[in-house]
């Protein structure tokens, strides 16, 4: 399993030798790189967690800090030799993953320059991304393909959706301003009316702002009651879209079986019509022995 385009592997050569351990998994070499990589990683994202406590900064900061300097200069290592090895190096660097690994050096760096840049390492959990590779969980992938493109078929729908939604809160929102304002210090204006509309409709209820109108507390009532009804509809939606893609690709994948089949039987027969095809019923039942011998 590739991570990177193939058309970046190098043909021959200790290039081509290392991208198979710093790219793929089909070699041991290569998983055990990978799996030592998602290691580091952990430890890379524990290490800054832990720097955020307060007992443990104070306790081992000296520590904290050497085991996140090496640990970023191993990563330093890895992102240099990814470049060096892929023949389009620019490629990489643009690439998702690419991105995602230059990123999660920078912080560490700027720390030198800027305070308050340390936290923002924790983006090297985006790299634990890679375990779809180590495991070859392609299966995932392709269940991930598929939910991307019910997502991107409904997309038309969901924000029909989101947009009808937007006009509830609104209404809901200024209607409840107009009743409670003059009662209720909490809805002090229309936008933190509009919060509580969104907050109950999705039924959070943070209880900051709570109608003390008995209109104000109907309104609210027939607002949770709907919220509980409107979370199914995108579910619904997205639910639909990806059984009509499955549905699909079941159906094309047993047109292509038929026609791989069709394809066969034509060419071991020189494109002539299988003689299997012409006997009908049982052997025994008026078929010669020439004719069992041709069938």
């Amino acid at each position: 399993m590739r991570f990177f385009d193939p058309e970046s592997r190098p043909k021959h050569g200790w290039r081509a030798r290392v991208y198979s351990v710093v790219f793929e998994t089909d070699t041991p070499a290569g998983l055990l790189f990978d799996v030592l990589l998602l290691v580091a990683i952990l430890l890379s994202i524990t290490v800054i967690s832990l720097e955020t406590v307060t007992f443990f900064e104070v306790r081992h900061r000296h520590s904290l800090r050497i085991i996140e300097w090496i640990l970023t200069g191993l990563f330093t290592i890895e992102y240099i030799v990814r470049l060096a090895i892929v023949r389009e190096p620019k490629r990489y660097i643009f690439s998702f993953m690419g991105m995602v690994d230059l990123l999660s050096l920078l912080p560490t760096y700027l720390s030198l320059f800027f305070s308050d840049t340390q936290s923002l390492q924790i983006i090297r959990a985006l790299r634990l991304l890679r375990v779809f590779r180590i495991f070859q969980l392609g299966r995932l992938q392709s269940e991930g393909g598929t939910l991307m493109r019910a997502l991107m078929m409904s997309r038309y729908k969901i924000a029909v959706f989101l947009g009808t939604v937007l006009v509830i809160v609104v209404v809901q929102g200024a209607l409840l301003y107009y009743l409670e304002h003059g009662v209720n210090e909490g809805f002090s204006s229309i936008p933190r009316s509009v919060y509580w509309a969104i907050v109950t409709l999705t039924t959070v209820g943070y209880g900051d702002i709570s109608p003390v109108t008995v209109g104000g507390q109907f309104i609210a009532s027939l607002l949770m009651l709907f919220g509980y009804g409107i979370i199914a509809v995108p579910t619904g939606i997205v639910g639909a879209e990806v059984a009509i893609n499955e549905f699909t690709a079941r159906i094309d994948a047993r047109l292509a079986e038929q026609v791989v089949i069709q394809e066969h039987s034509k060419d071991s027969c020189a494109g002539s019509i299988p003689a299997f095809a012409i006997i009908e019923g049982p052997l025994d039942a008026g078929v010669t022995t020439r004719s069992r011998e041709r069938t």
